[in-house]
C-alpha cells in the first residue's frame, strides 16, 4: 500500500541546503498500523508530507495506493489525495463555522465521491462509527478535544481512502482519550486500512504493528511489535 524507496528531501534555504531525509526506505501493507517516532527535527513530518503528496522528494520514489506520487502534477495530486489518503492532524483542523456533520461532508463535496443526496447520511454513519453521532449538528467548539479528534478521523474517512496518515493525533489529548483514539486507529487497520502515525510518544507498541525510528533524517530502526 505504501512503498518508499531511497527517498531524500533537501530544502534550499538562504543559509544553505538542509537535508531533512536521507535514503529512506519504508513499506507499509494494507491492514498495518505503523508508528514513526523520533526527536523533533528527525524528519517525521517531512516523511508524512511526502506520503501525502504535500511535498515532493528530492530523490527516490514514493508510491502510495498504487500511484507514483512523486510523478503526479499538482492538479492530479489534489484529486489523488482526496480519494486515496485521509489526513488526521494534532490540532484537528475542523472548520469552526461548519457543524461536525458538515465538516465530515466537506471531502465528499470536493471529490464528489458520494451523491449529494446521500452525503449527510454517509457523514452520520461515519460519526456513528467513531462514536459521536449525537454531536453531528454541533459546532466543533462545543465538543471536547477527544470528540473533535474523532470528528477529524470521521472526516479523514469520508471518501473511504485506503491510507490514513496521522500527524501527532494524540498530542493534545489526555492519556485516557489518547488511548481511545489509538484503539479506534487499531480497529480501522483491522478493517484493512494502512495507517502511518507520526508521534513523539514512545509507548505506542500496545497498539501498533511496527515502530519506525527516525534520527537525523535516516531510518535508525524498523521493528515489528511482538504479538
Amino acid at each position: 500500500m505504501i512503498d518508499v524507496s531511497a527517498a531524500g528531501k533537501v530544502y534550499r534555504t538562504p543559509g544553505g541546503d538542509f537535508t531533512a531525509l536521507r535514503d529512506v526506505d519504508l513499506r507499509v501493507d494494507a491492514g498495518e498500523f505503523v508508528a514513526v517516532v523520533g526527536r523533533s527535527g528527525s524528519g517525521k513530518t517531512t516523511l508524512l508530507n511526502l506520503l501525502a503528496g504535500i511535498d515532493r522528494p528530492t530523490s527516490g520514489a514514493v508510491r502510495v495506493a498504487g500511484t507514483a506520487v512523486h510523478e503526479l502534477s499538482e492538479r492530479r495530486l489534489a484529486a489523488w489525495r482526496g480519494r486515496s489518503v485521509g489526513l488526521v492532524f494534532q490540532f484537528f483542523q475542523l472548520l469552526p463555522t461548519l457543524t461536525v456533520a458538515e465538516n465530515v461532508m466537506l471531502p465528499m463535496d470536493f471529490c464528489a465521491t458520494v451523491p449529494a443526496r446521500r452525503r449527510r447520511a454517509a457523514a452520520l454513519a461515519l460519526l456513528d462509527r467513531v462514536g459521536i453521532a449525537e454531536q453531528a449538528d454541533k459546532l466543533p467548539a462545543a465538543l471536547s478535544g477527544g470528540q473533535q479528534q474523532r470528528a477529524a478521523i470521521a472526516r479523514a474517512l469520508a471518501n473511504d481512502p485506503p491510507v490514513l496518515l496521522a500527524d501527532e493525533p494524540t498530542g493534545n489529548l489526555d492519556t485516557a482519550t489518547a488511548a481511545a483514539v489509538l484503539d479506534l486507529f487499531s480497529s480501522l487497520t483491522r478493517a484493512g486500512k494502512a495507517l502511518v502515525m507520526v508521534t513523539h510518544e514512545r509507548d505506542v507498541s500496545g497498539y501498533t504493528d511496527r515502530v519506525v525510528t527516525l534520527a537525523d533524517g535516516r531510518v535508525l530502526a524498523d521493528a515489528a511489535v511482538p504479538a
